[in-house]
């Protein structure tokens, strides 16, 4: 049985923070620490060694995986910013349209640095992802 790697931890978000090596890159990662705390009025937590989550949900899929994921959450990886967003939602493309420079994958946007975007839009996003991810696995 497939066993999901990505779990809540009690690792301290702070700490994994703090031992982000781009003084930039961490100045960046408490700046959306903050935006996404204040947004979804949810505590951060980590997931697995490198996701600051937010919320989270459990989803079945019809191929009997399942899992539980946070509502929304990012990474400062090396490259660039993660942002966990709710990937299958048409009201986000019309967000992204407005946000600024980034690049998107199924269920990331990709960002460089925080004032590459408009906050206000990842607000929206953050919002909006939390929402949707609500109605589509309600019973969280």
């Amino acid at each position: 049985m497939y066993e999901l790697k990505t779990k809540e931890n009690d690792s301290s978000v702070t700490e994994f923070i703090e031992n982000v090596d781009n003084p930039k890159k961490r100045e960046d990662a408490y700046r959306l620490l903050d935006i996404f705390t204040e947004t979804t009025g949810l505590s951060a937590k980590m997931w697995g060694p490198s996701i600051i989550g937010f919320g989270s949900y459990h989803y079945k899929y019809a191929t009997g995986h399942e899992g539980d994921a946070p509502l929304v959450g990012f990474s400062p990886r090396k490259a660039k910013i993660s942002l966990y967003l709710a990937p299958y939602d048409p009201e986000r493309e019309a967000l992204l349209a407005d946000f600024g420079k980034y690049t998107a994958g199924k269920g990331c946007v990709y960002i460089n640095k925080v004032a590459d975007i408009k906050v206000e839009v990842l607000e929206a996003l953050i919002t909006q992802s939390v929402a949707f991810l609500k109605k589509a696995y309600p019973g969280e």
